[in-house]
């Protein structure tokens, strides 16, 4: 099996000045996580790879850079799964580390749980000697500005939401088992403890050898409504392709909810698709050494992956 890996920066509206970064962030994630199935590394280990390069860039709102609660603080949420045994782990509200991937990844391999939330979160990831830092550190001065600026009285929180950048990847391996990976701080200024899709199995991400993987984003609670990624893979068990099985799914969550997101599939086939129907959705794949990615719909770059390796060196 040839090894296929897609990722997303989240689905909603990116500002230009911010489009490079996000556009450089996907695409080096995809690379990193293509790199480890090349070496014959896992799909597990090619999303988690990716999902931590994108926890770690500013410019995403998960890990570094994730949005704030009503009270100011980072809260966030992430999901692994594995296809091959349908085993997955995830974390809610976790506070005050930088990689909440690494730690859903413990929770499926080292609990017989699937789900850890906040202190109980907090305290497996001291057992497992996760270093803890500073919640200060997550924060950026954008994430600080968009919380006050939400806190005025005449604020539209919602139209702030526009802008999120929820984390994900897709993968299969040249075994042919396929794993997903999402990551999130969720919505700006949320109440405490809201937990939104994508720590929801079914919801946030999917995977099965049976039919494939997916990861989503977008209006969390829109998301959980319909459990958006496991109805994708249901549509492509019924035949349809990852991109027709996409488009549906997006289409039902608009008129049966009203909720807008995107989302990243791969087949057991090793087909890919990265859809949305937000106005913008940063999104990067690897297939065949060739790298695709984007941000507006109809937009796609190709490049070599030895091409753009070179081009990243150089600062994109």
């Amino acid at each position: 099996m040839k090894p296929v890996i897609v990722v997303h920066g989240g689905a909603g509206r990116i500002f230009r000045e911010r489009e490079e970064g996000c556009r450089a962030g996907v695409v080096r994630a995809a690379l990193r996580g293509y790199a480890l199935l090349k070496k014959g590394g896992t799909a597990v280990d090619a999303v988690e790879e990716a999902v931590r390069s994108m926890e770690d860039d500013p410019h995403f709102n998960a890990g570094c850079g994730s949005v704030l609660n009503e009270k100011g603080e980072v809260e966030m949420d992430a999901i692994i799964m594995d296809g091959k045994n349908l085993d997955s782990g995830a974390v809610s509200a976790v506070k005050c580390i930088a990689n909440p991937i690494k730690l859903a990844r413990l929770v499926m391999e080292k609990t017989k749980h699937m789900l850890l939330t906040d202190h109980g979160a907090h305290l497996f990831a001291q057992a497992m000697g996760i270093p803890e830092i500073p919640g200060e550190k997550l924060i950026t001065e954008r994430s600080r500005e968009r919380w006050k600026k939400n806190l005025e009285p005449d604020s539209n929180p919602e139209e702030f939401q526009k802008d999120l950048g929820t984390v994900g990847a897709v993968a299969i391996d040249s075994e042919g088992n396929v794993a997903c990976a999402t990551s999130t701080g969720g919505l700006s200024n949320k109440m405490i403890g809201r937990v939104g899709d994508t720590a929801c199995i079914g919801s946030g991400g999917y995977a099965d050898n049976h039919s494939g993987a997916t990861s989503t984003t977008g209006h969390g609670e829109s998301i959980m409504k319909v459990v958006l990624a496991r109805l994708i893979l249901y549509h492509m068990e019924q035949g349809m392709s990852p991109e027709v099985a996409a488009d549906t799914a997006l289409d039902y969550m608009k008129t049966r909810v009203g909720g807008l997101g995107g989302v990243i599939v791969v087949s057991k086939a090793g087909e890919w698709a990265a859809r949305f129907s937000t106005k913008q959705m940063s999104w990067a794949t690897v297939k065949d050494d060739n790298l695709h990615y984007g941000i507006y719909a109809g937009e796609k770059h190709i490049k070599s992956v030895d091409e753009a390796l070179t081009s990243e060196r150089e600062g994109f």
